[in-house]
């Protein structure tokens, strides 16, 4: 009963954060277009590209968050949440207060950072990328509805 509490309080915190992911990734695109002074010099075109750089940089990493937090948020809806994609392990509520949209438990995390690869992506499957995306979609779900006894 401990673990479905969390699990609910971490699906509230998931859509509270995607949300507000949500109107920074699009406020980040429209505010891409603002006008450019007609009269600048060498050192106000570096500061400009610096800053748009860092700006493309930080909506990058926006959107990739976006993009897990959605998938944290379809495996709940699945109730598969909490549990490691590598091993099958239940990952322990502490590592997903610490961070709600990981899909590995720390073994694994460290195993696949080890080999040089990302701790929150999972492996590639084209075949099934369409279905995942579909299942991205937000819809909403009711908390009698998941599954969080698994």
């Amino acid at each position: 009963m401990v673990r479905k509490d969390a699990i609910i309080r971490l699906h509230k915190q998931l859509l509270n954060r995607r949300d507000e992911l949500k109107k920074l990734v699009i406020g980040s695109s429209e505010g891409s277009s603002a006008s450019q002074e007609s009269v600048e010099d060498s050192g106000d075109a570096a500061i400009r590209e610096t800053r748009q750089g860092l700006e493309s940089h930080l909506a990058e990493m926006e959107y990739n968050e976006l993009m897990q937090i959605r998938r944290a948020i379809s495996l709940i809806q699945e109730g598969r949440y909490g549990h490691c994609e590598n091993c099958n392990k239940s990952i322990p509520i502490a590592r997903l207060n610490a961070v709600p949209y990981t899909m590995f438990c720390v073994d694994c995390a460290q195993q696949r950072e080890s080999m040089g690869l990302s701790s929150q992506t999972v492996h590639s499957d084209w075949e099934n990328a369409y279905e995942f995306e579909d299942r991205l979609n937000d819809h909403e779900v009711r908390i009698h509805d998941l599954d969080l006894e698994k």
